[in-house]
């Protein structure tokens, strides 16, 4: 039993902290988790993201389309206006009025003035209205100041002489174009934009009669920016397609921005567009928002899977532990222990198997541990036994010598010291014995030799007196002082010396003589028991040794040719073992 408690407590300094397997699978599990919210996650991302990038891209395309219907309906308006003073007949011969004053005059108000003011009370934005006319004889009306905003409808009978020789009208007249929408004067600083038809005489249509510019703002004719939100990076552009000009702007566009959203619109029947450049930021503006809250949906699902992940591990590792408590016990040598678990699944058909194992070792243990533990005891005491005899033999043949000899007086002696030696030996039946005990033994057969060899030998004894109560198995020490008598006596005298010391979790005998000595093959010879000449009592010491402590202690044996011979008993400081038998 001993032994047994020696396995379970080196069993128990096995043990070692461990990650149970349901937290190890908790790992691929949640990895497998977290990739899947990923996955998800930047699905779902780049689903809302295309989404609200297609969004803003139609509300824009809307906007734009809503500006050139705006453009081209209002531009139409005011083509309207012109193709109505351009085809009026009475229109013409009252722009051609010449004569008495008077007539001009009435004709002005009669004719000229009322065509004139007729769209502009019809046209719903602001415009100026001007006549540019050849006839030097009509009346001019002189309205506000043309480099001022348009602030209301107005409308201006002027001279031609004025725009004859002007920058901008000579540049007009090479184009060689007729009825367009052009920039000129200050426009482009006022950001208005002008409509151009010369007007000739019906009379021959090729006589020049006059010019009509309608000037409207261009905000008007684009409409509401509502829709472009320009403080937000998108600009929006009028652009003459012809004379590659921006006409007018609002916004700026980072170019730089290689995910700009280019938009264009043209207006028919004309050489301008509507362009609109976005930003990818616009377009993604929610970009952040959406990531934010995708982000706290998919770290919400992971702590929610992680959350049912550990209660799934628990509720299993519960089973493992009760697995793994079984184990330990078996390791630890309690093959009592059962484990039972209701249903029908692994961990039952595992918590089966260990009960019948159990139950298995159990009888193995009855029938071969127990017998086996049995064996050893009979044979700790056949191997004791076989020491008693053979001491017992030479001291009996030493006593005949005595007697034959006449040494009556010696021999009385032997066998009274004898009687006394037996006496410790027998120790009541118990297997061991106090050191104190075994050094007085080996003092009587010290005596009994004594009776034999008178002092022609020296015994010094040098035991650490805090180890003399541990207890050792009987005869240790008497088979190795006999050798010295039988084996390593030369000459006239021998001197034995008997030390005994603590160290670590050992305790050290030795036995030491300054004998003849041996050479290193005899000492192997004795340890393996091969000689004959006293080998056999050393080995059983060594064997008796090894079965009751184990095969880390023992006997070692230092010998020199003519220089002695040093024995050296190793054994467990904590002496007997515990729950050994005796």
């Amino acid at each position: 039993m001993a032994l047994t408690a020696s396995k379970s407590a080196h069993a128990e300094g096995r043990i070692k902290r461990y990650i149970p397997f349901t937290y190890k699978t908790m790992i691929p599990y949640l990895i497998l988790v977290l990739l899947t919210d990923i996955v998800i996650g930047s699905i779902s991302y780049r689903m809302l993201i295309d989404s609200r990038t297609e969004m803003a891209e139609t509300n824009l395309r809307t906007a734009m389309e809503q500006a050139r219907e705006n453009m081209e309906y209002q531009m139409d308006e005011i083509q309207r206006m012109s193709d109505t003073l351009f085809g009026s007949l009475p229109f013409q011969r009252a722009l051609q009025t010449r004569g008495d004053p008077l007539n001009i005059y009435l004709t002005m108000l009669d004719e000229i003035v009322p065509q004139i003011q007729s769209p502009l009370q019809l046209y719903g934005n602001d415009i100026r209205l001007i006549l540019y006319v050849t006839n030097e004889e009509l009346n001019y009306v002189l309205g506000d100041d043309l480099s001022e905003p348009i602030d209301g409808d107005d409308y201006y009978i002027l001279p031609f002489a004025e725009i004859e020789r002007t920058e901008w009208f000579n540049s007009y007249r090479k184009t060689g174009r007729d009825n367009d929408w052009l920039q000129i004067d200050t426009d482009a600083q006022l950001e208005n934009i002008s409509h151009i038809r010369k007007l000739v005489s019906y009379s021959d249509y090729s006589t020049v009669i006059g010019y009509v510019r309608i000037t409207a703002k261009l905000p008007d004719l684009l409409g509401s920016f509502d829709a472009f939100p320009v403080e937000e990076g998108i600009a929006l552009r009028l652009r003459d397609l012809s004379a590659d000009s921006v006409l007018f702007e609002r916004g700026t566009a980072d170019r730089s921005d290689a995910g700009y959203l280019s938009l264009r619109e043209e207006i028919p029947e004309s050489s301008l567009a509507i362009e609109s450049f976005v930003p990818s930021s616009y377009l993604t503006k929610d970009a952040s928002r959406l990531r934010k809250a995708i982000v706290a949906v998919c770290l919400l699902s992971f702590v929610v899977m992680t959350c049912i992940g550990l209660v799934v591990a628990r509720l299993s590792g519960r089973k493992m532990r009760r697995i793994v408590s079984l184990v330990h016990s078996f390791e630890e040598g309690n093959f009592q222990k059962r484990i039972r678990f209701s249903g029908n699944d692994e961990f039952v058909r595992i918590a089966d198997s260990f009960n019948v194992m159990a139950g298995n070792i159990q009888e193995l243990i009855n029938s071969v541990y127990v017998e086996g533990m049995q064996k050893k005891q009979a044979e700790l005491e056949a191997l004791q036994a076989q020491i008693n005899p053979h001491f017992l033999f030479n001291t009996l043949s030493t006593i005949s010598s005595l007697a034959n000899l006449g040494e009556t007086r010696k021999a009385t002696e032997m066998i009274q010291r004898l009687s006394r030696f037996y006496r410790l030996t027998l120790n009541k039946g118990q297997v061991f014995i106090a050191l104190e005990k075994e050094l007085e033994q080996v003092q009587t057969y010290l005596d009994i030799q004594r009776v034999k060899y008178a002092d022609a030998f020296t015994v010094h004894v040098d035991v650490e007196p805090d180890i003399l109560d541990v207890r050792v198995i009987k005869l240790i020490f008497q088979p190795f002082v006999e050798n010295i008598f039988k084996h390593a006596w030369f000459g006239d005298a021998i001197t034995i010396r008997i030390t005994g010391h603590r160290v670590g979790d050992r305790i050290e005998l030795k036995v030491i003589d300054d004998g003849v000595g041996m050479p290193p093959g005899q000492v192997k010879t004795i340890m393996q028991g091969a000689s004959h000449g006293g080998g056999y009592g050393v080995r059983n010491v060594d064997e008796r040794i090894k079965l009751r402590y184990g095969k880390e202690y023992g006997v070692r044996i230092g010998s020199v040719r003519g220089g002695g011979t040093t024995v050296l008993i190793a054994l467990p400081a904590s002496g007997e073992p515990s729950g050994e038998p005796e």
